[in-house]
């Protein structure tokens, strides 16, 4: 992890006293569905977490393991005629908790920008090609019934913090601009009405590993700066570790681990965490074995009875085939979903490196200012 995230983290592990005030997005038992000519597929299966306010909550999984639906879940932003349901429930600074569900259109319209933002994977896609990115932010502004001379001067602040020339950008259309200025333009435009969550799909997913790192380091510098919690939601686990406080694991569409990012990836406790970090390249050992993780996932049509990952788990027994382990203790603020987690740590060993860092996984030394 950066020294910044590891400071945020060992500063949230000292606070033994964390209590309710710090929640400022609790989810519980949230589910999604789509009615298919097959059958329902739930996509989305009870998922209950907490977000603590001035955190960056990773949640990381493989592709189709729910990651996306629980991100627009937050929102209530599941397109038609998906359905969501259980309780999302948000705790502004200051005021009574929002029952995000509950919502009339309107109301939700105005929360989504200016309380929780959404910042979506594919920035080539999130703008209109007939508009400047300037006609974005003054149009967003407008919607809002925000001031737009002030809200342009924050734009251009917002771009400069990016990175970005502003001025240069602002009057660009979309295609002008290459993949990473176009997505860090999509994140600028996700501030523009200063929200307290920022809530991120992939947002970096189509770009090359030296900018999804520079773009880590710009995530750490607007989260302390604007005092931002985020939820950033990715497929690159080691790319999350270096700002994340906390890790939530996905697999067919449930969580199966929840902790500190630190303890969460040296001390994995789901065999789907261990296979997961087994699969990533390690750049400081070229020669070492990718380990991939056999099977598939499960069809959302038709879920395996028992423990969703028991088909593909070298541990799993009898137990595993018939019941649904639920989240459980296995440290201090760290839960899993295993029968076996303690079994595991030793059955399923981590392939480290020598200093024995997991978090080390995928980084790059790379730096210097992105263009």
């Amino acid at each position: 992890m950066t020294s910044v995230a590891t400071e945020r983290q060992s500063a949230a592990n000292a606070d033994d006293d964390r209590v309710d005030e710090d929640i400022i997005l609790e989810v519980r038992n949230a589910s999604v569905s789509f009615s298919m000519d097959r059958g329902d597929s739930r996509v989305l299966r009870d998922v209950s977490l907490d977000v603590h306010a001035g955190e960056v909550l990773g949640i990381v999984g493989e592709s189709g393991s729910g990651k996306s639906m629980l991100a627009s879940a937050m929102l209530d932003a599941i397109v038609s005629p998906g359905r969501v349901s259980g309780e999302i429930r948000y705790h502004p600074p200051d005021g009574s908790p929002v029952d995000i569900l509950s919502l009339p259109r309107e109301d939700l319209t105005k929360l989504r920008w200016n309380e929780i933002s959404f910042v979506i994977q594919g920035a080539q896609s999130a703008f209109n090609p007939t508009m400047t990115i300037g006609d974005h932010f003054e149009e967003t502004l407008r919607a809002h019934d925000a001031d737009v001379g002030g809200g342009m001067t924050h734009a251009r602040e917002l771009l400069a913090d990016l990175y970005l020339p502003a001025e240069q950008v602002l009057r660009s259309y979309p295609h002008e601009l290459s993949g990473g200025m176009k997505q860090r333009a999509l994140i600028a435009l996700g501030l523009i009405l200063d929200p307290n969550v920022v809530v991120m799909d992939e947002p970096t997913a189509a770009l090359d590993l030296l900018m999804q790192r520079s773009i880590i380091s710009m995530l750490e510098s607007l989260q302390e700066k604007y005092d931002l919690t985020f939820v950033f939601v990715t497929h690159d686990l080691p790319l999350v570790a270096d700002l994340a406080d906390r890790l939530a694991v996905m697999y067919a569409f449930d969580l199966v681990e929840l902790g500190p990012t630190d303890e969460l990836i040296e001390h994995a406790a789901h065999p789907y965490t261990r296979a997961l970090l087994n699969a990533v390249p390690n750049i400081s050992d070229r020669a070492m074995d990718i380990e991939g993780i056999g099977g598939s996932s499960p069809d959302p049509v038709s879920l395996p009875v028992g423990c969703s990952f028991h088909p593909r788990c070298p541990l799993a027994d009898g137990l595993c085939e018939t019941e649904d382990p639920h989240l459980r203790d296995a440290e201090p603020e760290h839960e899993v979903a295993c029968f076996h987690w303690e079994d595991a740590r030793q059955e399923v060993p981590l392939t480290l490196d020598e200093s024995g860092d997991a978090a080390e996984y995928g980084t790059d030394s790379a730096g210097g200012e992105p263009r």
